[in-house]
């Protein structure tokens, strides 16, 4: 049985606001660890939201730890390589000497999280939205109930309530550029000849900048992000204007019509959030609440995850809670830095177009193993 600070038959509760990738796991991985624990989602369902996600080895290891990574790679995807193109030329194939990665549906990797945590009977509360915590342990929602707990976690999101509440000191920026996410049919008949398992990275500088990262999800799923400079009215137009991606990316037609089809579809600007700190008291931050992050390296749902399962396992230390989150800060907070500050600057240098660029220093949240706490893959 899980006890506070070494008082035993105590059992410790959690408070978990937000029903994303970051509270699902901390939620899961937290009453794996004996926690009884409340998970909050403002909505009233739990669902993800966006289109697709790359998942690497990190991400994919605290899937195991979590008891979920069976179901997820089960109608998911490695492609063979990820390809680059300039202005419709190949310029560069990416193995990764091995390092495992995944790309799947939103949907599918979030129905996963979501069942392993009901399985573990984590309280689940839709239409709970949290709007301020208190450090001593106090998590207040929009009913004006007020819950005590020893651990309130923070992961509703860029737009936290949580963190905004207790005033942690932040920078955000926006990009120049960015994405339109889709889910579509493969359409791998009607494309034709080519090697369409592949992810491929295409990019176009001229007559305009407009790239498209063609990523197959599975056998029937295609992700597709239609990246545009903010300023371009039309390529940042949503629903998207079929003409104007066609011209530059002809070949796509048959998926493009269905992309055009889609009116839910939305235009995203790249953001990043930097905090002071990710700790006060009793409250932790995770997710795109501490570190929101472009998603150059597609890195932004495994860091989340990442620390999210880190965090459970400093609590584990026998410290008070209050120093396991210091301590959990200083031992994860390093990684994750390196990684954003890299991601804004491959995206404000539009540098994946040059190929070749997932460097060593690039993929070090890839090689991270969070079972293991080492840089488990070899460069």
């Amino acid at each position: 049985m899980a006890t506070i600070n070494n008082i035993p038959g105590k059992t410790r509760r959690a408070e978990v606001a937000g029903g994303g990738f970051a509270g699902l796991t901390a939620a899961i991985a937290l009453r794996q660890n004996g926690w009884d624990v409340r998970l909050h989602e403002k909505s009233s369902e739990l669902r993800a939201f966006g289109a697709g996600i790359y998942l690497w080895h990190n991400g994919l290891r605290v899937l195991e730890g979590l008891g979920a990574l069976d179901e997820v790679l089960q109608g998911s995807h490695t492609p063979p390589t990820y390809e680059t193109w300039m202005h419709n030329k190949s310029v560069s194939k990416e193995t990764f000497n091995g390092l495992p990665w995944r790309i799947m549906t939103r949907s599918h990797l979030h129905d996963a999280l979501v069942n392993r945590a009901r399985a573990l009977g984590v309280d689940i509360r839709v239409n709970s939205e949290a709007v301020a915590a208190d450090p001593s342990g106090r998590l207040t929602l929009q009913t004006g109930e007020v819950l005590e707990a020893d651990l309130i976690v923070g992961a509703d999101g860029v737009g936290s309530k949580v963190r905004d509440s207790i005033g942690f000191k932040q920078d955000r920026w926006i990009s120049k550029d960015g994405l339109i996410r889709l889910i579509v049919p493969r359409k791998k008949k009607e494309l034709g000849h080519g090697e369409w398992d592949n992810t491929i990275d295409m990019w176009n500088f001229w007559p305009r900048v407009q790239r498209i990262l063609y990523s197959p999800c599975n056998e029937n799923e295609l992700y597709l992000g239609l990246m545009a400079p903010a300023a371009d009215p039309r390529g940042s137009a949503v629903p998207i204007d079929l003409e104007v991606w066609v011209e530059m990316f002809p070949f796509l037609e048959p998926c493009l019509i269905e992309a055009a089809k889609l009116k839910s579809a939305r235009y995203d600007k790249y953001e990043t959030t930097k905090l002071d700190s990710w700790t006060r008291g009793r409250v932790a931050l995770v997710g795109d609440a501490a570190h929101a992050m472009c998603p150059a390296l597609a890195q932004g749902a495994g860091c989340a995850m990442v620390n999210a399962f880190s965090l459970s396992q400093d609590l584990e230390t026998g410290s008070s809670v209050e120093d396991a989150l210091v301590d959990w800060e200083k031992r994860m907070r390093p990684i994750t830095d390196r990684c954003q500050a890299l991601s804004g600057d491959y995206a404000a240098n539009r540098s994946l177009s040059k190929g070749n660029m997932f460097t060593p220093a690039a993929l070090e949240a890839a090689r991270y193993d969070p079972l293991r706490r080492v840089f488990s893959w070899p460069q």
